[in-house]
């Protein structure tokens, strides 16, 4: 891997990722992109554990981010800005890439109007727990064109430098609000049919699920408050549906003590109708009927979520990160 003249850089961004970063650090020495040398730079952000002298050992040009209020909006921000290829690819630090991805999505580029393209990131353990398997099918994204991405894709430099990259305010939801404001200036989104990254969840108990969804509710908030008006708002329509199913839920459980069939009946109905809606995920029936359940159990948290960013907003308090490991 080289920094002389780069047809790639990769940039890893990571926080007291252990041994998982060395495994996403080599990952990468077996990818092939197009022919062209590989910059691999590695952004931490105030990890405790020793992860910027690992880097190092992988041969991966390091910065250390050591801001009082770190995101990954910022830790990418810096990555990009200090890389030297016209092509970024980020990578989140749990993640292993999948050697063929690079040059697939750099064949995909190819047109102008594509700012961005992503592939298929799955669980590396699907089946080690309930969590793993629901949110392993949550990465699962139908092909084509798509209003955002995730933290694992390919970035065209020069779309990146016309928005000013990722908004350093954001704790979560900064890669769809990037891609929203890529949309208006006209720039695709392109998601290929090709595996890109195995991701490391690495959640045991559920106070950490319920971390993880309440910053995806946080993000939907926030974005909804600071879109609205705009010509492509953003998540709005998934904030209004979530305070009803949230409220749906509360409901049913509340009935559960004065009326148990009706109420069992119903929520099991709602668990089966998302596990059949969702049947293009997956051909497995138990992951599936997890997958219903987890559909609506999410919703709790994630209320919980826009319920914190609607304080935060009432109390003009600036939120820091939310972490689930």
């Amino acid at each position: 891997m080289s920094s002389l003249n780069p047809t790639l850089s990769v940039v890893v961004i990571g926080r007291n990722e252990g041994q998982r970063l060395r495994r996403c650090l080599e990952s990468i020495r077996d990818c092939n992109p197009i022919g062209g040398l590989v910059e691999v730079i590695y952004v931490d952000s105030n990890s405790t554990d020793g992860s910027p002298a690992l880097a190092a050992t992988c041969g991966a040009t390091v910065i250390e981010v050591g801001a009082s209020r770190p995101s990954a909006a910022l830790a990418r921000n810096a990555g990009w800005r200090a890389a030297a290829a016209p092509w970024i690819l980020f990578l989140d630090g749990d993640t292993i890439l999948h050697p063929a991805f690079p040059r697939l999505a750099l064949h995909h580029a190819r047109e102008a109007s594509v700012a961005a393209v992503w592939g298929h990131r799955r669980e590396i353990s699907p089946s080690a727990n309930f969590f793993h398997r629901v949110l392993d099918l949550d990465w699962v994204y139908a092909p084509g064109l798509t209003p955002f991405c995730g933290g694992d894709a390919l970035f065209r430099r020069d779309a990146l430098e016309q928005v000013d990259g990722f908004d350093e305010t954001l704790i979560a939801g900064e890669e769809p609000e990037l891609c929203t404001r890529l949309r208006a200036r006209g720039f695709q989104i392109l998601h290929i049919d090709a595996p890109m990254t195995g991701h490391d969840l690495a959640i045991t108990r559920w106070s950490q699920y319920w971390r993880r969804a309440a910053r995806a509710g946080y993000a939907y908030a926030q974005m909804a408050w600071r879109t609205r008006g705009e010509q492509l708002p953003l998540w709005s329509t998934e904030a209004r549906a979530n305070v009803l199913r949230a409220l749906v839920l509360l409901a049913l459980v509340a009935a559960i003590p004065f009326a148990p069939l009706p109420a069992l009946v119903i929520l099991a109905t709602l668990i089966v109708r998302s596990a059949w809606r969702s049947r293009w995920k997956s051909d497995d029936n138990f992951s599936l009927l997890c997958y219903g359940a987890h559909s609506h159990l999410q919703q709790l948290p994630i209320f919980a979520g826009q319920i914190a960013f609607w304080w935060d907003l009432a109390q003009n308090r600036r939120r820091g990160l939310i972490e689930y490991k």
